[in-house]
């Protein structure tokens, strides 16, 4: 069995409050990689950043002082470029979830996971260390051509520390 996560695909972090022309440059690569994967049989689930509108009091919203994916604003919901159907979708407060990890580590015969989506150097490299903490035999790999970070140097060396933990980064 195969796992392909999209983590957050969302509005404020593609063209929104924190958006880059990396993050829409991806879009399109992300969209095939979802229908690849549904047409190969594998499970896709997304996660989606989800803040209050408390946020800028919040530690995160310290260090980061830019209201972003509030829960029922456009910001917040995945882009609708992308066929979320009836995919699993987890809310996550901060940058990893552990339901997440709990969810794959529940799926019997999970033999890989594939992270795609935004930001390599945060959501998407905090959600693989997770799963590679709690599921270390497991294969985990990253597609780097559907992932970008704040700045193109923040990418690469979120995908260079990736691979240091035995975390597959292709393009």
């Amino acid at each position: 069995m195969k796992l392909l996560i999209v983590i957050d695909m969302q509005n404020d972090f593609i063209d929104g409050s924190l958006g880059t022309k990396e993050a829409v440059a991806i879009v399109p690569n992300v969209a095939k990689k979802i229908e690849e994967a549904r047409g190969a049989g594998k499970i896709v689930v997304f996660t989606r950043d989800t803040h209050q509108k408390n946020y800028l009091e919040t530690q995160e919203g310290k260090n980061l002082p830019v209201l972003h994916c509030v829960e029922g604003t456009d910001g917040w919901q995945i882009s609708s470029k992308l066929e979320v159907g009836n995919s699993r979708i987890f809310n996550k407060p901060s940058f990893g979830s552990m339901e997440l990890a709990d969810y794959a580590a529940s799926l019997d015969g999970l033999e890989e996971i594939e992270l795609v989506g935004l930001c390599t150097g945060i959501c998407v490299i905090s959600n693989a260390f997770i799963l590679k903490a709690k599921l270390p035999e497991v294969k985990i790999s990253v597609d780097a051509s559907c992932c970008a970070c704040v700045t193109p140097e923040s990418h690469k060396n979120a995908l260079a520390a990736m691979k240091l933990c035995q975390i597959n980064c292709e393009s």
